[in-house]
């Protein structure tokens, strides 16, 4: 089983948001050595902790500091871009680093409403997702004669198309395109076994994929202790408190006590969101992500974990690795 990892540049408090871009580069290098098969970065918006807008630009950073593993999207939110700029983006990207290009697309504006207004984004524009997902697999496509539009660089690339969700639609969408599926069980678990069920079920075989291929997205939060991998955790605990209450910033430090900055009734709702995660020690982190894996059969895991200190997340993705390592042998043997 591949592993891959997602990060979102985060911008610690205390640090810049050049710091953060450093950051993603140096975790790129090391998650090269450690096996992650896909490093994924994502499109987010106005948000002072997350340094990965401009999602393109730093996936051709990152690529160029890497040797072959994949680099990509996840992912790209289609709405706020017209197919033909994501075609020539990805176009270029695939040119200039053949073979490890990976594009996910979302439908989700990746920001508020303020944003999409400052995008010139319509509301309305999601409801074409589907049909701008095949738009965009033609112009990645072979060339065709007299089709009016072309995308220079892109076309005949063949840059792979996943399709990012965390609701059934998405899962409809993969399945009726014959199209790799990844579900955003990081934060948004609600409808996840019951939107693989629906994309297993329905998948349509396409000349790119002959079986249904499905992700699962885990919070990985891994230190010597499991009291320090825990601490670790409350960074992104409170991050996620704090956008769910209208106030997003920096990635808050990492405290002792969770409940001293997070009142006692938000965190059933903040602990349901972070539910699929793994945290502790390395044997407790190895347990855990065998026991998401058996619980819901995925073709590849992408971990993910936003933690305060740079130091403390590179060995936080190591452990991970690790345990990653030893899941994928003993199934093997």
């Amino acid at each position: 089983m591949h592993y891959s990892l997602l990060d979102l540049a985060p911008v610690p408090e205390g640090s810049s948001t050049a710091d953060a871009l450093r950051n993603s580069g140096d975790l790129a290098q090391h998650a090269e050595r450690w096996g992650y098969h896909r490093y994924w970065l994502a499109e987010h918006h106005n948000m002072p902790g997350i340094a990965s807008a401009a999602t393109a630009v730093l996936i051709g950073h990152v690529a160029g500091l890497t040797k072959t593993m994949r680099v990509g999207a996840g992912g790209i939110m289609l709405p706020n871009h017209a197919p033909l700029a994501v075609a020539e983006a990805f176009g270029t990207l695939a040119t200039l680093y053949p073979g490890r290009i990976d594009l996910g697309l979302g439908r989700a504006p990746g920001g508020d409403h303020a944003v999409m207004r400052a995008l010139g984004v319509h509301p309305e524009r999601s409801e074409n997702f589907p049909q701008e997902v095949q738009e965009l697999q033609a112009l990645f496509g072979p060339r065709i004669e007299g089709r009016s539009v072309r995308a220079h660089p892109g076309e005949a690339t063949e840059v792979p198309l996943w399709i990012l969700g965390s609701s059934l639609y998405g899962a409809q969408v993969a399945a009726a395109l014959g199209l790799p599926y990844a579900f955003a069980s990081h934060f948004a678990p609600a409808a996840l076994e019951q939107a693989f069920e629906v994309y297993r079920r329905y998948f349509q075989p396409s000349d790119r994929m002959a079986k249904p291929y499905a992700m699962l997205a885990i919070n990985v939060f891994a230190a010597e202790t499991e009291a320090g991998a825990r601490r670790l955790r409350t960074s992104m605990q409170q991050a996620f408190y704090r956008l769910r209450t209208g106030t997003p910033g920096k990635l808050p430090a990492p405290v002792d006590d969770l409940s001293s900055v997070v009142p006692a009734g938000a965190m059933p709702a903040l602990n349901e969101a972070l539910r699929v995660t793994a945290v502790g020690d390395p044997g407790q982190v190895e347990t855990q992500l065998c026991a998401l894996i058996e619980a819901h059969r995925p073709d590849e895991v992408i971990l993910t974990g936003n933690i305060h200190d740079h130091a403390a997340r590179l060995r936080s993705f190591e452990i991970a690795a690790q345990a990653m390592q030893r899941i994928t042998r003993a199934k093997a043997a």
